[in-house]
């Protein structure tokens, strides 16, 4: 997953006063219509794809999982089992934790500091309620990659990068049966946060290879599915290959 400077605080909106930390969505001015669009575009590399783990895994998933990151070029895969503990977790976690090293496929762990560094994890994905990203820097080093979830969130999205989230993930976008969701996100914020931050956005919720390429226009970075890919019914290379095409990639 891609690297970059760490997020400037104070970093305005375009034409507009710096930032202040601690505002509420309500307080910031709406996305104009076709705000990114004022805006000189910059050259942007085709947005990457991202798996997350089903809810529950079946005997056969590793072997699912291989047939998926072998279909073509995937940026991470998350790990994301609610409700199991931690053992159970830590135990499904290493076939799954060799086959993506084996295909350089960042490993992810939901929710948990503790047990990304347990697992010796490339990062973890941090809910708004699972620890705050200047704690996941400190156990987990320099090199780890932190995510945070902003929901439909720019005033979370701000706070994620002062505190030197890696990446920012919006959604859900459409109606996902994966998890039950109460926030719903438009694509105009994945516009908006490109041009007012360097760091990466994940868009998330029940995306498909239908809607990728729209999402991926607003601009987001990372197209993060599950259901999707782990229920298509030609199998999840096939949906990988689906999404990756209509990625451009």
């Amino acid at each position: 997953m891609q690297t970059l400077p760490p997020f400037l605080f104070g970093l305005p909106f375009p034409n507009q006063a710096p930032y202040i930390a601690r505002m509420d969505d309500l307080d910031l001015p709406e996305v104009p219509q076709g705000f990114a669009e004022r805006f000189a575009p910059e050259a942007r590399e085709p947005a990457e794809l991202y798996l997350l783990s089903p809810p529950a895994l079946n005997a056969g998933f590793a072997d699912q999982l291989a047939a998926a990151l072998d279909a073509g070029p995937v940026a991470a895969f998350q790990l994301r089992l609610k409700g199991a503990d931690d053992h159970a977790i830590a135990r499904a976690a290493e076939p799954l934790q060799a086959i993506c090293a084996a295909r350089d496929v960042a490993f992810i762990v939901n929710d948990s500091i503790a047990l990304a560094k347990r697992l010796g994890a490339d990062g973890v994905h941090l809910g708004q309620s699972d620890g705050d990203p200047r704690e996941a820097r400190e156990i987990l080093g320099r090199e780890a990659q932190i995510g945070v979830t902003c929901h439909n969130s720019r005033h979370l999205a701000m706070e994620a990068g002062e505190a030197g989230a890696d990446y920012v993930a919006f959604g859900a976008f459409y109606p996902t049966t994966t998890k039950e969701v109460s926030h719903r996100a438009d694509p105009a914020i994945l516009a908006w946060w490109s041009v007012v931050s360097p760091i990466p956005s994940v868009a998330i919720g029940g995306i498909t290879p239908a809607t990728a390429a729209e999402i991926a226009q607003a601009g987001a970075d990372f197209i993060a599915v599950s259901g999707a890919v782990w229920n298509d019914p030609a199998g999840a290379a096939s949906a990988v290959r689906a999404f990756l095409t209509a990625l451009g990639r």
